[in-house]
């Protein structure tokens, strides 16, 4: 249990951003420890034990160290740790630009405005789509983005369903969501088949590959 001035850490460190509409800016991760989910596909794992109990000012003081005005709070699933809503609101305060990669589980309400909200929504394929907390879309704004995983057709489908059953795809035409992220396992489902897919359905969403894994291992830590 993190008592009230701490945050519980696996990693903080300074990277190329390798997804979202921010990909290829310099940014520093605070990839916090602990999640709910246990998705099939994922690829931090090593995230969801141990870590090191850091105080708010410590993980602050890293932070600066970097030079770096582009800060992604990250997990495992960050928002189970109380104190990263406000860890935003401290680096908010600091002029840092925030943004704050969450899987939807959590409750994104008390989330500091001026935050980028980067939501990942569970297709069926994750194995967690019960997780998904709907009432999250009415906190959306045009400063967030909408995530979806795709490990096959049917994810591709059923994102599809929930983009235009929810009305994300008029609320990216209106301007008051930021973007629609389409992202394929890697390993899973190629992006040729994936691009044809979005190109046929002409769908306003972006597609998104993992930039740093085609720099860096995609299996290295720290990146």
């Amino acid at each position: 249990m993190i008592d009230q001035e701490y945050l519980r850490v696996t990693e903080v460190f300074h990277s190329i951003q390798g997804e979202s509409t921010w990909t290829g800016l310099p940014c520093t991760f605070i990839r916090l420890t602990g999640c709910p989910l246990r998705c099939v596909w994922c690829d931090t794992e090593y995230s969801f034990h141990g870590g090191e109990k850091v105080s708010l000012d410590g993980i602050l003081r890293q932070v600066d160290g970097f030079g770096c005005r582009l800060v992604e709070i990250t997990g495992g699933e960050p928002l189970i740790q109380p104190n990263a809503y406000r860890l935003a609101t401290e680096l908010l305060e600091r002029g840092f630009t925030v943004l704050v990669e969450t899987s939807g589980s959590i409750d994104v309400g008390p989330l500091d405005p001026r935050a980028h909200k980067i939501m990942d929504l569970k297709c069926p394929g994750s194995g967690e789509e019960s997780k998904n907390l709907w009432s999250n879309l009415d906190h959306l704004t045009d400063r967030d983005e909408v995530k979806f995983v795709l490990k096959d057709r049917v994810d591709y489908d059923w994102a599809c369903s929930m983009v235009r059953d929810r009305g994300l795809d008029r609320r990216v035409i209106e301007g008051t969501l930021g973007a629609i992220l389409f992202s394929p396992v890697s390993g899973e489902l190629e992006l040729s088949a994936l691009s044809e897919w979005i190109l046929k359905d002409n769908l306003p969403v972006r597609l998104q590959i993992q930039l740093h894994k085609l720099i860096w291992n995609p299996n290295a830590r720290g990146v």
